[in-house]
C-alpha cells in the first residue's frame, strides 16, 4: 500500500531500475507521479535526460530542484546555483582541477594513500566500507586543505552526517531533538569551523597550491574576489562530495573485484584494466543515482509540457541499465567499455556517473585520480574476497551505500603488508 505523502518513493528507493523501468515500459519515456512530498516528472532514458540537462532554453533550476531536499544544510554549494552565477563561481572554482593542479594533487597523495592503507588489519571479516570511507576523508581533506582536519576531522565527519540523515529525513521542521534540528544545527557548526580556517588562510597568505588556499585567494580578471560565506560554502559541499562520491566509488570497486578475482588479478597486471573495471562499476552504481531540477519557466520535454514551479528528476542508473543501450546490462563486464565494444558511445547520455551539460560535476577528474591512486596501493598490498553468493545490500536513503559495511576476507599479498612495497 502506498503512503499518499510519500506517493512512489518507498517503491523507488527500494529497487530503483526496476521501478523506473516499469514506468518507462507503462507511460514512455516523460510521466508524472507523486514522490518525496511533490509532483514529480520523471525523465527517463537518454534523450529524456539530454533535454533536460542541457537545459538549452535555461528552464531548469538545479538550485531550485536540489534545495527542497539538502538546501539547508548545503546552500550556496556550486550544486544549488544556476545560470550566470553558477558560470562565475565555476569558473573560478575551475582553477583549483586544472592538470597541474591534479599532478601536484597526485604527489601528495601517493604517499598519505600508503600511510593510511598500512593501518588496515588483515582479517577474516573486514568491514571495508567504513574503512574506505574514513580513508577518502582522510586523503581528500588533506590534499584539499593542504594540512588535513586534525583534531577537528571527527567532529567534521559527525557533523557531515547530522546534515546528511536531516536532509533525507521525512519529517522536515524544527522540533527540539528531530533530526531537522540537529541537522540545522550541525550546518552552523560547520560554517564556524570553515569560517575559522577561511579567516586564519587568508590572514596567513601563502601558497595557494591547494583548493581552501585557491578559493581563498582567486579572483577574476575583473577582480572579483569570493567572499569568506562563499568559501565556506563551496568546501563544506566539495569535502562532502569528495568524500562520498570517492567512497562510494572504490567500495563498488572492491565489490565487484571481490566477485571476481580474475579481474582483480588483471588489474593488477595490466593498468589499462582498471580504467575499465572503474568505468563498469561506475555503470553498475552511479554515487549520485538520479538528479533534480525545478521549472523556472515554461517549457517541455520530449513534447510533453512542464508547468512552472514542477519538479523534474532524471534517473542515470536507469540509463546505465536499459537494454536498450547496453548488453546483458545487470552483468559485470568491463570489457563492453572496450575500443572494440565502446557501449557507452551508443549516446551521450547512456553512461553519465557524473551528469552532464553545464552541472557536469566539477571535481570528477580528481575524483578518477582518487579512486586510481587508492586502486593501485590496494592492489599491490592485498587480495580481498566475499562469501560465495554474497550480494550487496544497498542503503538507498540519501546516497547509495553498503548497508551491511561490505564485509570482505583481506589478506596480504607480503609478508610485511604495513610496509609500503617497492615500486
Amino acid at each position: 500500500m502506498k503512503v499518499p505523502f510519500l506517493g512512489d518513493t518507498l517503491e523507488y528507493m527500494r529497487s530503483p531500475v526496476d521501478w523506473a523501468r516499469d514506468r518507462y515500459d507503462r507511460f514512455g519515456p516523460v510521466s508524472t507521479v507523486p514522490m518525496f512530498a511533490v509532483r514529480m516528472t520523471v525523465a527517463l532514458g537518454p534523450d529524456a535526460t539530454e533535454e533536460v540537462l542541457l537545459n538549452r532554453d535555461k528552464a531548469f533550476s538545479n538550485g531550485g530542484g536540489w534545495e527542497r531536499f539538502i538546501g539547508p544544510f548545503f546552500h550556496r554549494g556550486l550544486l544549488l546555483l544556476d545560470f550566470d552565477e553558477h558560470l562565475h563561481h565555476r569558473r573560478i572554482m575551475q582553477q583549483a582541477f586544472l592538470p597541474a593542479r591534479l599532478g601536484a594533487y597526485r604527489e601528495r597523495m601517493t604517499p598519505a594513500v600508503a600511510r593510511e592503507l598500512a593501518s588496515w588489519p588483515v582479517s577474516a571479516r573486514f568491514e571495508a566500507y567504513p574503512a574506505v570511507r574514513e580513508m577518502i576523508f582522510n586523503l581528500t581533506s588533506e590534499v584539499l586543505t593542504g594540512s588535513g582536519l586534525g583534531a577537528e576531522a571527527d567532529e567534521v565527519n559527525r557533523l557531515f552526517e547530522a546534515c546528511l540523515r536531516a536532509s533525507t529525513g521525512a519529517v522536515r521542521f524544527r522540533f527540539p531533538g528531530l533530526s531537522w534540528s540537529r541537522g540545522l544545527a550541525a550546518r552552523r557548526r560547520l560554517e564556524t569551523i570553515f569560517g575559522a580556517w577561511v579567516a586564519e588562510r587568508r590572514a596567513a597568505g601563502g601558497p595557494a597550491d591547494n583548493l581552501l588556499s585557491m578559493l581563498c585567494a582567486a579572483a577574476t580578471d575583473d577582480g572579483d574576489r569570493f567572499t569568506a560565506q562563499d568559501v565556506v560554502n563551496h568546501m563544506i559541499l566539495l569535502l562532502l562530495a569528495a568524500r562520498d562520491t570517492s567512497t562510494i566509488a572504490l567500495s563498488t570497486i572492491m565489490y565487484y573485484l571481490a566477485r571476481h578475482p580474475e579481474w582483480q588479478q588483471r588489474c593488477r597486471e595490466d593498468g589499462s584494466a582498471l580504467e575499465l573495471v572503474r568505468k563498469e562499476a561506475l555503470r553498475l552504481a552511479p554515487p549520485l543515482p538520479h538528479l533534480v531540477r525545478r521549472v523556472v519557466r515554461p517549457t517541455s520535454v520530449l513534447g510533453h509540457p512542464l508547468a512552472v514551479g514542477s519538479y523534474v528528476q532524471t534517473i542515470p542508473q536507469f540509463n546505465h541499465h536499459m537494454h536498450e543501450l547496453w548488453t546483458n546490462p545487470m552483468a559485470f563486464d568491463p570489457m563492453r567499455f572496450s575500443e572494440e565494444r565502446a557501449e557507452d558511445k551508443v549516446h551521450r547520455y547512456a553512461w553519465l556517473p557524473f551528469g552532464g551539460g553545464v552541472h557536469k560535476c566539477i571535481g570528477m577528474h580528481f575524483a578518477g585520480m582518487v579512486v586510481d591512486a587508492v586502486m593501485r596501493e590496494l592492489l599491490e598490498r592485498f587480495e580481498w574476497s566475499v562469501e560465495a553468493g554474497y550480494e550487496i545490500p544497498w542503503n538507498r536513503r540519501g546516497l547509495p551505500f553498503p548497508a551491511d559495511g561490505l564485509p570482505v576476507r583481506l589478506t596480504s599479498r607480503h609478508r610485511s603488508h604495513g610496509i609500503a612495497p617497492a615500486h
